[in-house]
């Protein structure tokens, strides 16, 4: 995906869809989740199907926090050679437990990472996204 910055400055926000296309174009990220006041963050992948993240998980802290207080924050990134970006959506987290939406999600082609047993699926319905893509270059000169 090609950006054109304006005016030569080196950060761009991202508007919804670019944003989406990004998450839609890579597939691991970090989920945070927030209990009693103490932040927990965990590396996943996940796959993205009508403007909705989904990611599988085995029970265990993650799957209890989340069920605990379902606002979470998500986060993916991208670096390259000369530029970077990264898009944070603020969501909803709810495990699935009905087998049409488990179906949906399944259809995705979502698979663990590691060899484990990964039986629930959990679905992030977004509440917000931004995202900003980042141009590498050399820092400027201060003018005197």
């Amino acid at each position: 995906m090609m950006f054109t910055h304006p005016d030569g400055n080196p950060i761009l926000n991202l508007d919804d869809d670019e944003s989406w296309r990004l998450l839609e174009g890579t597939k691991h990220g970090r989920l945070v989740v927030i209990v009693a006041g103490e932040p927990d963050i965990f590396p996943v992948n996940y796959a993205v199907g009508g403007r909705r993240l989904y990611i599988r998980t085995a029970p265990g802290n993650k799957l209890a926090e989340l069920t605990i207080n379902s606002k979470v924050l998500f986060e993916a990134d991208g670096i390259l050679s000369d530029e970077a970006w990264s898009v944070v959506l603020r969501g909803n987290a709810r495990v699935l437990d009905k087998a049409a939406d488990i179906a949906e999600a399944e259809a995705l082609g979502l698979k663990p990472w590691v060899p484990t047993l990964k039986d629930f699926y959990v679905e992030i319905e977004p509440v917000s996204i931004s995202g900003r893509h980042f141009q590498f270059g050399e820092h400027p000169e201060r003018e005197i």
